[in-house]
C-alpha cells in the first residue's frame, strides 16, 4: 500500500527479484485488485493513521481485510496500526488484533534503556506460523522503534525478541499479521519472510 509512508519501493524490489508480481497500490481500485496486502509504516502512530485516512484507502482496506479476509502484513508502524490504540498518540488504530501499543520502557520489568531500539536482533518464533517458516534457526532482523505491540491474547504473539526484556516482534490473528522489524532491510531473512507471506500465508 502506497499511502506516503514506508519504504514501499524496497519491498516491491524484493518481490521483483523473487519473480513475484507486486504493485504499488495508491487508489482504492488498485487495492481491490490485490490478493494480498502489505501495510508499511514509519514515524509516529497518529501521523501514520492520519495519512492512511487522507489517502482514501481506509474504507477499501477495511473491506478487503475484514470483509473479504484478504491477508495483510503490517511492517514496523504498519504493525502497530493493527492494534486498537497506541501510547504514542490519541487516534484509534485499525483494531484487527486485540492489543495496545506501549513504550518499550513502560514494561513492568523494564530497566533503564536507550531508545529507540535500533539495529540487528534475534527473532525467536513462539508458535508455528507459515509466515516464519524456515526462520527458526538464528534469524536476525533490523529494528528501529521505541514502541511494541502488547497483545491482549498471548497466542497472537508469534515471535519474541529481547531488548532489556522480551516483547512480541511478530503478531498474527487469522488473515492479519505484523512484524515490528524491517524485512526489506534484513537481507536473506527478510527476503524469506516476504516470500513466505506471498506464497504460504
Amino acid at each position: 500500500m502506497d499511502y506516503g509512508l514506508g519504504n514501499v519501493q524496497a519491498i516491491q524490489n524484493v518481490y521483483r527479484r523473487l519473480g513475484i508480481p507486486a504493485v504499488l497500490a495508491s487508489t482504492p481500485a488498485a487495492l481491490m485488485d490485490c490478493s494480498k496486502l502489505v501495510l508499511p509504516g514509519v514515524g509516529a502512530f497518529d501521523w501514520a493513521m492520519t495519512r492512511l485516512a487522507e489517502s482514501g484507502l481506509r474504507d477499501a482496506l477495511d473491506e478487503m481485510v475484514t470483509g473479504r479476509g484478504t491477508p495483510v502484513l503490517g511492517i514496523c508502524v504498519g504493525m502497530q496500526m493493527l492494534a486498537r490504540l497506541s501510547d504514542e498518540g490519541v487516534l484509534e488504530g485499525l483494531g484487527w488484533i486485540p492489543g495496545e501499543v506501549r513504550r518499550l520502557d513502560s514494561r513492568e520489568d523494564a530497566v533503564p534503556m536507550a531508545l529507540p531500539h535500533m539495529g540487528w536482533n534475534d527473532v525467536s518464533p513462539s508458535s508455528d506460523s507459515a509466515l516464519l517458516s524456515g526462520l527458526d534457526g538464528g534469524a536476525r532482523f533490523y529494528f528501529l522503534h521505541s514502541y511494541y505491540f502488547d497483545c491482549e491474547t498471548q497466542a497472537h504473539a508469534l515471535a519474541q525478541t529481547d531488548y532489556h526484556g522480551a516483547f512480541a516482534s511478530v503478531v498474527g490473528a487469522g488473515n492479519v499479521c505484523g512484524v515490528q522489524f524491517h524485512p526489506e532491510k534484513s537481507h536473506d531473512w527478510g527476503v524469506r519472510l516476504l516470500r513466505n507471506f506471498a506464497e504460504a500465508v
